[in-house]
């Protein structure tokens, strides 16, 4: 007990002093619209902890912005970046609240100590409660959650699910639907009830927790794309003997007369693929010294790191070389969900989501994907939508879907029968199609014929 005392004392003092050197040498953020023609440029210095990088890239991700070209340099005790980034439609960032807001965060002392707040990035808020689902996935299985949410008197107020390899992983939010009032669920019996029904749901090869989130403690309060990203870790990237290319190439390789371990990652450019690779680097417990990146011709990305373990030393062994690969291709392909995107904005209601993923569940539809949100009464939730083998949504079952949604607006993108005018209505790339009423409900294929999915 006196060496745990002592052990504690000493990181207290750690701590401290680290905190103390930031104070004396605070961060400096430089926001500028002239240095570049075409994107935003965002400098930012500081001492350097584990977790820097990501805790700066995770600012630039929530916001939605897309980070066109970066470097970052974290050699000895201080941390410089430069990140060159967009809105989502090319444009340079001059909207004075998000460039108001990314100064003040970026430069706000607590933002780089993590371990202080417990959580990371975002803190909740202790008005609903968080429920963490990891396990099998298979079709429906979104449909069946949210129908024994709804039964239990939870309202959804905003969810993510991932899926990849037959596995799925999802954090939700809810609200106490039963008092009128929403807020977080206190009741404990009332919570382990959730947790056991949601359990059983899963046929005991999961794990469901759940917690009010002002006294949840850990991982429950972490910032919820990391934390997904933690409930997937060790997930491979593509299974043995599964057809077609891979969609990533990650090398890694020795950097001996430097001490590194250089890292190598070539892929499709996407929003948030810093944010994925970055976290996943740092949950791994490897440090950022250096790195570029930039996005290339036809839609390609290109990413270079020099990192270490946190102990100091390069890349060891070809085991842990491979686990490093697996998990940096993991997480850049379980985000990137193929096939048909659908938003659905409607009015809020008792038991939406249950009604909307019922319906994609009757007509053969596997969920790959989802961001769920609910605010002001409205809700916006978007789904990354294929069949049970993985091939694009034909448009005859997005006519039926369009047929069966009520008071709502549908978005569709990216859809594959956009290029030959097949989609339903005539729609292009992207289309808004406006359903009838939640009236009837169709199956369009039989439900025993569905397999798991990855």
């Amino acid at each position: 007990m006196a060496l745990m005392a002592a052990a504690a004392a000493r990181m207290d003092d750690h701590d401290e002093y680290a905190k103390l050197v930031r104070r004396m040498n605070p961060p400096r953020v430089v926001i500028d619209n002239e240095a570049s023609d075409d994107a935003t440029v965002i400098r930012v210095d500081s001492v350097n902890s584990h977790g820097t990088l990501l805790a700066v890239v995770q600012v630039i991700a929530d916001l939605n912005l897309v980070i066109r070209k970066a470097y970052f340099s974290s050699d000895g005790n201080w941390f410089m970046d430069v990140f060159n980034v967009t809105d989502r439609d090319g444009n340079k960032v001059l909207d004075a609240t998000t460039i108001s807001y990314i100064q003040k965060t970026l430069e706000a002392d607590d933002w780089y100590y993590p371990e202080a707040r417990n959580t990371v990035g975002i803190v909740p808020s202790e008005d609903y409660t968080s429920i963490e689902l990891t396990g099998t996935d298979r079709p429906g299985l979104l449909s069946e959650v949210c129908a024994v949410l709804a039964a239990m008197g939870c309202a959804v107020q905003s969810a993510e699910l991932w899926t990849h390899n037959t596995r799925v992983a999802a954090v939700v939010h809810v609200t106490d639907a039963g008092t009128g009032t929403g807020g977080a669920i206190e009741d404990a019996a009332r919570i382990a009830d959730i947790s056991a029904r949601l359990g059983n749901l899963l046929r005991g090869q999961s794990d469901v927790r759940a917690a009010g989130a002002g006294a949840g403690a850990g991982s429950l309060a972490l910032h919820k794309e990391r934390r997904l990203h933690q409930m997937m870790f060790d997930d491979r990237a593509r299974p043995d003997g599964s057809p077609g290319p891979p969609r990533t190439e990650v090398s890694v390789t020795p950097c001996a007369e430097r001490g590194y371990t250089a890292v190598v990652v070539r892929c499709r450019d996407r929003p948030k693929l810093l944010f994925d690779t970055v976290c996943t680097i740092t949950d791994m417990h490897y440090v950022v010294h250096h790195g570029t990146v930039s996005a290339e011709p036809g839609g390609g990305a290109y990413q270079e790191y020099y990192i270490r373990h946190v102990d100091g030393h390069a890349v060891r062994c070809d085991d842990e070389r491979q686990r490093l690969v697996r998990c940096l291709e993991a997480a850049i392909e379980r985000r990137t969900a193929e096939g048909l995107e659908l938003e659905v904005r409607t009015g809020d209601r008792a038991g939406l989501l249950s009604d909307i993923t019922r319906i994609f569940r009757e007509n053969g539809l596997t969920i790959r994907r989802a961001e769920i949100s609910s605010s002001g009464g409205e809700a916006v939730d978007t789904f990354y939508l294929s069949d049970p083998q993985g091939l694009p949504v034909e448009a005859k079952t997005i006519e039926a879907i369009r047929a069966q949604i009520g008071e709502a607006t549908l978005r569709v993108k990216n859809n594959p029968f956009a290029a030959g005018g097949d989609v339903a209505g005539g729609a292009g790339t992207t289309a808004f199609i406006f359903g009838n009423l939640f009236k009837f409900y169709r199956p369009f294929q039989s439900f025993s014929l569905v397999k798991l999915y990855s």
